[in-house]
């Protein structure tokens, strides 16, 4: 990925190479959770960090507006993002438990337009 291999504070990077358990609210079954990068980062006070990274559209990270009329779009839009907040509240106390930062970058972080 350009964005973390154009920055000299990233000290090395992967690509989905772990996953998170977590159970689905949805269909209460395990499942394996796979973050999009594992990141390891110098902070600005020279600490090394390990962060989880998420990459996600912006429109993907906020809840779906309620609708008046309950289509079949809007009803798998509030499907998605309920199963994603799950992981996403799952994988930050995960990483707390482990001293990782787990965050969720959008186009707005990565300077996408």
């Amino acid at each position: 990925m350009n964005f973390c291999d154009l920055r000299e504070d990233v000290l090395q990077w992967q690509s989905e190479e772990f996953f998170i358990p977590y159970k689905n609210p949805i269909d209460g079954r395990m499942h394996r959770y796979f973050p999009d990068f594992l990141v390891k980062v110098r902070n600005s006070s020279g600490i090394v960090e390990t962060w989880v990274v998420e990459i996600k559209p912006s429109h993907q990270t906020k809840e779906p507006r309620p609708q008046t009329r309950m289509t079949k779009k809007y009803l798998n839009e509030v499907k998605t993002y309920a199963i994603n907040k799950y992981k996403w509240d799952y994988a930050e106390d995960w990483c707390k438990d482990r001293g990782y930062k787990f965050v969720i970058f959008t186009e707005r972080e990565l300077n996408i337009k």
